[in-house]
């Protein structure tokens, strides 16, 4: 499962492709949500809009979001407090 709850966290394991021509959710890749970022990855630029568009995906503020593996790896674990969001519903919108 590429995510998992706990308490008012969301664990989310996402694969992330840099350089990409918009940010978007593009499905999964095996265990993980597959997320296009326009942005390459210099510098940390394509954690900060990853980070970034996460919080706004969730309805949350950015200090809610934490990279908590990956930093310089496509493969990451992020957690996000405090969102009332269900992660399968923002897969299923932005699939569509």
């Amino acid at each position: 499962m590429w995510y998992k709850q706990e308490n008012d966290t969301v664990i989310i394991h996402v694969y992330v492709q840099p350089g990409a021509k918009r940010t978007e959710i593009a499905g999964l890749h095996g265990e993980a949500l597959k997320i296009r970022l326009a942005s390459p990855p210099i510098d940390g630029r394509a954690n900060e809009m990853l980070l970034k568009y996460l919080a706004q995906l969730f309805n949350v503020p950015l200090r809610q979001i934490e990279l908590k593996r990956g930093d310089k790896s496509r493969h990451k674990t992020i957690a996000i407090r405090g969102s009332n969001i269900d992660p399968l519903l923002i897969l299923k919108k932005n699939m569509s």
